[in-house]
């Protein structure tokens, strides 16, 4: 687990792919968990350990995650991401050849059942707004790197909306073309915030992971 940065009111850190963002009662390793351990251990506290979770990203989704270690970091926080003020800027590695920069806005309608969402050209009962921007960075073996600027942030939204483009994710299954477990090649690289007390304009960035299919696009650019 990488830590980008930490102090007294946040922590920063790059989730690796296939781990929760938080525990589902599985057993299975999440970042929560993960991070409290590591505080608990590095500062040597008794007791339990405060972390407030934020935001989420799927299980097989990488990449940047900001938690806070006070309430009061946690309420502000939420804050910033309920009124949009955060950024976080996303790479998607999906199928097919795209050029430029574009918009996609739809409507996305969930279903709890199967834990998918349905892309919606136009509004219907129950479905969200959904708003991303995206451009071409790279292409290369039928493949293209987009960096992706999610304006909502919806379930599955990314998944969704480029795979109701044409163009799904490579390795998705859920939304496009069936792939390995856990090989979804969509991360958070890069995620902005003002701090909870300093209120200083703050950027937190991580690599691409060095498996396939990011290997293609790491060094090219």
């Amino acid at each position: 687990m990488e830590i980008l940065y930490e102090d007294n009111h946040i922590i920063a850190a790059v989730k690796p792919s296939g781990v929760l963002s938080q525990s589902d009662g599985s057993g299975a390793p999440d970042m929560l968990t993960l991070l409290k351990a590591y505080i608990k251990e590095k500062y040597n506290k008794p007791g339990n350990v405060y972390l407030g979770l934020v935001h989420r990203l799927d299980r097989n989704v990488s990449g940047v995650m900001v938690f806070a270690r006070t309430s009061k970091a946690a309420s502000r926080l939420s804050a910033q991401i309920r009124e949009h003020t955060t950024e976080k800027l996303y790479y998607a590695v999906v199928e097919g050849k795209v050029s430029g920069e574009g918009t996609l806005r739809n409507w996305i309608l969930k279903d709890e059942k199967t834990n998918t969402v349905k892309v919606l050209d136009r509004e219907e009962k129950g479905a969200k707004s959904a708003e991303l921007s995206y451009r071409a960075v790279d292409s290369t073996d039928g493949t293209t790197l987009l960096e992706v600027d999610l304006k909502t942030g919806r379930s599955h939204q990314i998944r969704a909306q480029l795979a109701a483009s044409g163009h799904p994710i490579t390795g998705d299954a859920k939304y496009g073309r069936a792939g390995g477990k856990d090989r979804i090649a969509l991360m958070c690289h890069s995620m902005t915030i003002d701090h909870p007390t300093s209120k200083e304009r703050m950027t937190f960035k991580c690599d691409m992971p060095d498996s396939h299919p990011w290997i293609l696009y790491k060094n090219r650019f």
